[in-house]
């Protein structure tokens, strides 16, 4: 599927490699992908997130992302459909936390299985974007897949960074809009969501 990607889109994966190894993480996370994604310069995706206002707040997407860490990557629809039941998520993560220390609930703390193999792996929820990428591509009828086809398939995939960008003005539909102008019609997010 790589062999799809344009340049930048290759340069993004890449990118994500390099956010993984600087946070000294031992996976790339979608996380890492947007926030390459936010680094790219001159293309669609560029345009769309700076039409978004995505630059401007990189600092609040990161402390965002942070929390939804802390809170072990529930979403904030995982959190309120908790409490909805009485469970208080942020009491249960202070109380991990007082017993094993800040960040306890963080899925990607420590882990180095990539220093047998030489390469960071990449999550399922990072695996799952590149590979709806693709099915938005082809569900706007382009044959190779773009930066703008991974942040679509970021918006469109149910998660924390979804979330994240949902709370900053990022939907799907907006991003859409940003990419393709005002008469976008929503199919590469049914294609995106189905896989």
């Amino acid at each position: 599927m790589f062999e799809r990607f344009t340049r930048g889109a290759r340069a993004t994966v890449k990118g994500a490699v390099a956010q993984a190894e600087r946070a000294g993480v031992g996976s790339v996370t979608e996380e890492h992908l947007l926030l390459a994604l936010l680094e790219q310069e001159g293309g669609r995706a560029a345009f769309a997130v700076t039409a978004l206002g995505l630059h401007d707040r990189r600092a609040s997407l990161e402390a965002s992302f942070a929390e939804a860490r802390r809170r072990g990557g529930l979403t904030r629809a995982d959190t309120d459909a908790l409490a909805g039941i009485g469970i208080d998520v942020g009491a249960i993560v202070s109380h991990v936390e007082g017993t094993h220390g800040q960040g306890a609930l963080d899925a990607d703390r420590g882990g180095r299985r990539w220093w047998r193999s030489g390469h960071r792996p990449f999550t399922p929820g990072a695996k799952a974007v590149l590979e709806n990428s693709l099915r938005v591509a082809l569900g706007r009828g382009d044959r190779f897949i773009g930066e703008e086809h991974l942040l679509l398939a970021l918006t469109a995939k149910p998660g924390s960074v979804a979330d994240v960008l949902a709370e900053h003005g990022a939907t799907c539909a907006s991003v859409q809009r940003a990419l393709y102008g005002p008469d976008a019609d929503g199919g590469e997010a049914d294609h995106a969501q189905a896989g």
